[in-house]
């Protein structure tokens, strides 16, 4: 019988756990006209603790305002949201400058809500090294014991954006599944930020998994990339290392377009580059279209279609939207 893309989208649960597209908060309402059933605002990166922690505040008080979202602790709070028809938000860091150089913040953050810490955004810090760093020496002495931390404490390490040996050095220093939540394979297509087929292995191996990213620059050369080129993606990492390590990790943000003028995001941009946190090798210039048919979070049933024409079977699509996140958030958070 063929799969019914409409009747599976609605049932599955979805997820897409990098949503700095978060920054401004009544996107919400976007990914739940899209189905989305958890979302992972980036609450984090390389602000400081006193900022981080304001904006975590900020993030808990509106979630118990809007009533219709549940801030996620375990993957039973996912389920909850589906069963109840909320939105689940996963608080996420893209970047470990909020620790300071305290582990003891590691805990802080996880009784706050947080499940997810992004090890580096492209440039170095005390843990390691970044993607876009001149270096890459790996992990430090404190960028193991964060490691070691993080993983008592039953948070998710991510190492998108991450240098390669630091990367590695991560995946086997790491006691639980370990993840890229938003990179592609450089195979298919071959910007810097994009990962080796060893580094996706390396996350396999601990029982993690890809996260496939949207953001134009790295799934094609085509400035409006097509939704079959973004699939591709999907389909290597299924065949490299089997469809229970690939997932999504879209990482909509505020500077694509529709939601910014073309003026606007060239601002943004320079500034980024300015700051060294970007390179014009990895990331050229704006505007940015997400793939055609997913430009946007609330048109993410038409991926789920997409992937039943590529002949994906049901199974293998209910893991790709959400159900491959559901096993390494029950393994490292709990269910």
């Amino acid at each position: 019988m063929p799969v019914d893309a409409q009747s599976l989208h609605a049932d599955a649960i979805i997820i897409d756990p990098v949503c700095p597209l978060l920054h401004q908060k009544d996107m919400l309402d976007v990914y739940k006209k899209g189905g989305l059933t958890a979302i992972a605002p980036t609450v984090g990166g390389w602000e400081n603790a006193a900022t981080t922690m304001r904006g975590l505040g900020s993030w808990v008080q509106y979630i118990r305002e809007r009533g219709d979202a549940i801030l996620v602790r375990s993957a039973a709070d996912i389920e909850e949201a589906k069963r109840t028809n909320k939105i689940g938000v996963i608080f996420h860091f893209q970047g470990t400058d909020p620790l300071e150089d305290s582990l003891d913040l590691v805990d802080a953050y996880k009784s706050l809500g947080v499940g997810m810490i992004q090890l580096t955004y492209n440039v170095k810090n005390r843990v390691g090294d970044g993607c876009e760093e001149r270096t890459d020496a790996g992990l430090s002495k404190f960028g193991l014991k964060a490691i070691a931390r993080m993983n008592q404490a039953r948070i998710i390490v991510d190492c998108s954006h991450t240098g390669y040996r630091t990367t590695m050095d991560a995946f086997e220093a790491s006691s639980a599944p370990t993840v890229f939540s938003h990179a592609n394979p450089r195979a298919v297509y071959g910007t810097p930020r994009n990962v080796l087929d060893e580094q996706i292995k390396a996350a396999a191996a601990t029982g993690g998994l890809t996260g496939i990213v949207g953001f134009p620059p790295f799934v094609a050369a085509d400035k409006r990339p097509t939704l079959d080129q973004f699939i591709d993606h999907i389909s290597y990492v299924a065949d490299l290392v089997g469809i229970d390590h690939v997932a999504l990790g879209i990482d909509y943000f505020l500077g694509q377009s529709p939601y910014t003028p073309d003026d606007a995001a060239m601002k943004f941009y320079e500034e980024t580059i300015a700051s060294g946190r970007w390179t014009p090798a990895a990331y050229p210039p704006p505007p940015y279209y997400y793939p055609e048919g997913i430009g946007t979070p609330d048109q993410m049933p038409n991926l789920t279609a997409a992937l039943v024409k590529r002949g994906f079977n049901e199974a293998d699509i209910r893991k790709i939207l959400g159900g491959n996140w559901m096993r390494v958030f029950r393994a490292v958070w709990g269910s």
